[in-house]
């Protein structure tokens, strides 16, 4: 069956993929449609990426197979100065990772739908070179920016599969469904210096890959107001996930990672038979999880239960976004995303790793509809550079005061492309 073949193959090859994505590290969009448009999707129902959008929305997408990958190209850079033979630059050497998604939606019947969506909820990925630190500072050898050996960074994916169910309570009004079936996969490098600051030494850096499981739910209502006019909201729960015993002496709460709560509101206006706008705004909620949102300045272990983190806080993202159908054949679309930054002057060590920096994206994106009525799709977005500048604290993990100043920084492109089956 064309379906059991296409999910599989998603499945395996959303394992492989790993990203570093722009709001804090949830992506800006999901579905090279809303991709086009900064994002707004809430409100919107012209595919089947619901299950990371809003449930609701599959009651009315029809029965349709979307299957897409992104290129997606992150641009991150850190250095510091004032700190004398501890001063060093490095930019990170993974500049290009593919991440692919899928969905798929069937109507049981006029008023409820089944369907699936599987996608990468998000990431974090750095991979420095080592050798900016001179031997003899920090060891015998030669060390990278954090005074560790060898190559400096680490690899988070995040693999979401959302079985959806929607009903129609009204000919236009819905609700919906999705659980959530999380898998994550961990590795850190070159964090060798930190040692005398971990509560379990042996699982701080260099183990390999890791990997846990998690759940949550994903709720949705949407709404058909007027004839021109929807409406849509959606609130996915704190994902909890296994513990990376690998990294139980890095991360808090023994190796922790959960990702966070976040809902989403959005409105579509059709303000004429070609012309569409639609806004979305989006609360990510990083501060509920301990390993994300715990300052790096706590005065406890690495890997404790308060022990430091990124430091992140929660963050408002706005998402505009307007489609043009230039033709029976061809629509157009742009969009704008903000958000705010998660990172604080006071973390920028530890956000060295993980430089989730970015605030502004532009987008766009088109739609070509073939004879027989399926689609391509695709979507470009560039976020723009933004930097955190701060005091280092990396003589406080080797007994001295907080001392120079790091700054790190990051721009992204994307290009993506999606086809889209009509059933």
């Amino acid at each position: 069956m064309k379906f059991t073949r296409v999910f599989a193959f998603m499945a395996l090859a959303g394992l492989a993929g790993s990203a570093f994505a722009t709001d804090g590290y949830f992506s800006h969009g999901y579905g090279m449609k809303a991709k086009g448009m900064g994002g707004a999707a809430t409100a919107s129902s012209d595919d089947a990426f619901f299950g990371a959008n809003n449930p609701a929305a599959a009651a009315f997408a029809g029965n349709r197979l979307d299957l897409g990958a992104d290129l997606f190209s992150p641009r991150r850079e850190a250095s510091r100065t004032g700190l004398g033979p501890f001063d060093g630059s490095a930019d990170s050497d993974s500049k290009y990772f593919l991440i692919p998604e899928f969905g798929y939606n069937h109507m049981l019947n006029p008023d409820v739908a089944l369907g699936v969506t599987v996608y990468g909820n998000g990431g974090m990925n750095t991979n420095y070179p080592g050798g900016q630190i001179a031997a003899g500072n920090c060891g015998p050898t030669a060390a990278n920016l954090l005074c560790g050996d060898g190559k400096l960074g680490v690899n988070l994916m995040q693999l979401i599969v959302a079985p959806t169910a929607a009903y129609k309570l009204a000919p236009n009004h819905s609700i919906g469904i999705s659980p959530l079936i999380g898998y994550q996969r961990f590795k850190a490098n070159g964090l060798q210096a930190f040692g005398g600051a971990s509560s379990d030494p042996n699982n701080l850096t260099n183990r390999g890959n890791d990997d846990a499981f998690g759940y949550g739910v994903r709720i949705g209502y949407m709404g058909k107001i007027t004839p021109t006019v929807t409406i849509g909201a959606a609130y996915a729960s704190k994902m909890q996930f296994d513990e990376f015993s690998k990294y139980k002496g890095l991360f808090a709460e023994q190796g922790g990672f959960d990702i966070p709560e976040n809902y989403n509101l959005g409105v579509a206006w059709q303000a004429t038979p070609v012309f569409r706008l639609a806004v979305d705004y989006q609360r990510i909620n990083y501060s509920g999880v301990n390993s994300i949102a715990n300052p790096s300045t706590n005065m406890a272990q690495l890997g404790a239960d308060n022990g430091p983190g990124f430091g992140w806080q929660d963050i408002d993202v706005w998402k505009l976004g307007i489609e043009y159908k230039y033709s029976q054949q061809l629509t157009l679309r742009a969009g704008y995303n903000h958000s705010d930054n998660p990172i604080q002057a006071r973390d920028v060590t530890f956000n060295i790793l993980a430089p989730g920096v970015v605030k502004d994206h532009a987008t766009l994106g088109f739609t070509y509809t073939t004879a027989s009525g399926n689609e391509w799709t695709m979507a470009y977005m560039h976020a723009f550079k933004n930097d955190v500048t701060g005091t280092s604290i990396l003589p406080a993990f080797m007994g001295g005061s907080p001392a120079g100043t790091e700054k790190i920084e990051m721009y992204q492109n994307s290009l993506g492309i999606q086809y889209s089956w009509k059933m």
